[in-house]
This record gives C-alpha cells, sequence and structure tokens, in this order.
C-alpha cells in the first residue's frame, strides 16, 4: 500500500499548477472592468490591432493605450463577464468577455500571442464591438 500511496503522491506532485498562476485573461478582465488603462497596456504587443466600435488600424503600443483610455472615459466600466476562453494552446491564448458599462454592452476579444525571449503574453489584437 505505501509504495501505491508514494506514486499517487509524486503524481500529483508533478502535474502543472494551473490553479496556483491566475490566468492573463483573467487578469486583464479586471482590468478592463475597472478602466485600468495602464495595467493593460503593460500587456500590449509593441503594435497592436484595434478595433474599438468602429475605428479599426493597427497602432503601436501608446496610440492604442490612448485610444482605450479615450473609450473607458466615454463608457466608463461597471461590470465584466467571461463568456469564453482558449488557453490549451502554450503560444496563444484567446478571451471574449461581456463588458457592461453606464453606456450600454460591449463585447472585447482578446488575441494573446507568446513571447519566446520572456515567455509572456501579449495583446495583438483587441476588438471592443457594441452587443
Amino acid at each position: 500500500m505505501k509504495p501505491f500511496l508514494t506514486l499517487v503522491i509524486l503524481f500529483f506532485q508533478f502535474l502543472p499548477q494551473n490553479g496556483a498562476q491566475a490566468d492573463i485573461v483573467d487578469d486583464l478582465m479586471s482590468h478592463f472592468k475597472s478602466g485600468n488603462t495602464k495595467e493593460i497596456a503593460k500587456s500590449f504587443a509593441p503594435s497592436v490591432e484595434l478595433l474599438i466600435i468602429d475605428q479599426e488600424d493597427v497602432y503601436s503600443k501608446v496610440q492604442s493605450e490612448q485610444i482605450l483610455k479615450d473609450f473607458f472615459i466615454k463608457n466608463p466600466p461597471q461590470k465584466a463577464t467571461l463568456i469564453h476562453r482558449l488557453n490549451s494552446n502554450p503560444a496563444f491564448k484567446f478571451g471574449v468577455f461581456s463588458l457592461q458599462s453606464k453606456n450600454g454592452s460591449f463585447r472585447v476579444t482578446l488575441t494573446l500571442r507568446a513571447q519566446k525571449a520572456n515567455n509572456t503574453f501579449l495583446i495583438t489584437e483587441l476588438r471592443i464591438e457594441k452587443e
């Protein structure tokens, strides 16, 4: 019985600890809920494909932060609810959530890609569309 118990303990010891680390999609969703553009911008890639309502283009990290800040000024966020998350690919993450604001509901879609140099995920595409 002891060898079996030791084997079970060792097995669980080496499982990935996904629950111990907060997921970047969850972190970003909470930053959207609070309207914290500084924290969101820390996860921007050097260039971001940005679509906010009907304004679409590829912007620099600084430009993207300013456009997002303007969006939050016009639409102060109140609540965010996760709709979908894809994190099974080690090089790619994807998240969709609903953002409630004083001026309506928006669907936020995030596409993140892993950076090989420092093993972090950066936002390469951000879409905010009216629901």
